[in-house]
């Protein structure tokens, strides 16, 4: 039974961090961009940078760019749990 609890402990763990870490990514890059925005020589920079960042965004999401970071981040959180349950077996396997 410790085995099972220390598999879905890893498992949720690894499917919790591999859904912030994408919107962390993708927050952080627009953060930065937004407050370079207010310099008014990188202006024409920062819109540059975040127009193709939010279509980029939009074309996931159908045409809402938080739908598309939503589902990127779902995206990667699938893969990590299945990189997770992979990991895992292979462990058991070679033990």
């Amino acid at each position: 039974m410790t085995i099972w609890m220390n598999f879905l402990r890893s498992l949720l763990l690894t499917i919790i961090f591999s859904f912030v870490a994408p919107m962390f990514l993708v927050g952080s890059i627009l953060l930065t961009v937004s407050l370079m925005g207010h310099i008014p020589v990188l202006q024409t920079v920062t819109e540059a940078i975040a127009t193709p960042i939010m279509q980029f965004l939009a074309i996931f999401g159908s045409g809402n760019a938080i739908r598309g970071l939503f589902t990127i981040s779902l995206t990667c959180s699938f893969v990590g749990g299945l990189f997770d349950t992979y990991a895992y077996y292979r462990c058991q396997i070679l033990r």
